[in-house]
């Protein structure tokens, strides 16, 4: 997936600054035949990848699910999300979800990364999670309402600190081989379009920064799909 192929840089500013990449990633239909609904063939699930700012050795995101399919929630126990790494990226820290699984982080000898692992899998943290491990839309133990039946839980949300990573447009690569994965459904990906940059306000609404926005699209597969 070429994530960063047609971003211009920027340059870099103070963290007021916010978010400078977003990776929107479209997910097909579920993966059984049987699941296959034909009254939404083009529901998808979207995953926005939105760097915020960068850090010493890397940059900070915000990762956030949509669900745009018109009938089909994500159930107890949820949603599970995996990627690959393309460099020797580390999570340094996540806030409203957690990695499955370390890893081998056995060379960082003062501070250890939440999750070593090249391709980690991450899942959402429990509602009555403490307030100071949580984001905006986070903490639903994995569970996705339609976005047109409950639009104010259709979304979830976690920020990760990324390191060893690229630390400006020019040199950061998003990840591959992303994966979402639900009770009884599988989903797949296509590969990275830059779409109209997403614009974010802050400081009361006075201020408005602009994102640049990458798109992976897909259309639904009514038979199969192939999930990487």
């Amino acid at each position: 997936m070429a994530a960063v192929a047609g971003v211009t840089g920027t340059s870099r500013s103070a963290a007021c600054c916010a978010v400078l990449l977003a990776a929107v990633l479209f997910f097909s239909a579920p993966a059984t035949t049987d699941a296959y609904d034909s009254l939404d063939p083009n529901g998808n699930i979207t995953i926005k990848w939105d760097i915020i700012s960068w850090t010493p050795d890397g940059y900070v995101a915000t990762v956030t699910m949509t669900n745009y399919q018109q009938f089909r929630t994500i159930s107890a126990p949820g949603w599970r999300l995996g990627w690959s790494w393309r460099k020797k990226e580390v999570l340094w820290s996540i806030v409203g979800a957690r990695a499955t699984k370390r890893g081998d982080c056995s060379k960082f000898k003062r501070s250890r990364p939440h999750c070593c692992k090249r391709d980690p899998t991450i899942v959402d943290l429990l509602p009555g999670t403490p307030f100071n491990q949580q984001v905006a839309n986070c903490c639903k133990a994995g569970v996705l309402k339609t976005f047109n039946q409950d639009a104010g839980n259709a979304a979830s949300s976690f920020q990760i600190a990324v390191g060893l990573a690229g630390t400006t447009n020019r040199t950061v690569i998003l990840p591959k081989k992303i994966t979402l994965k639900a009770p009884g459904q599988r989903y797949t990906c296509g590969r990275a379009l830059v779409v109209v940059p997403t614009k974010y306000s802050s400081s009361g609404r006075r201020r408005v920064t602009q994102a640049f926005r990458l798109v992976n699209g897909v259309r639904p597969l009514k038979r199969e799909v192939i999930c990487s």
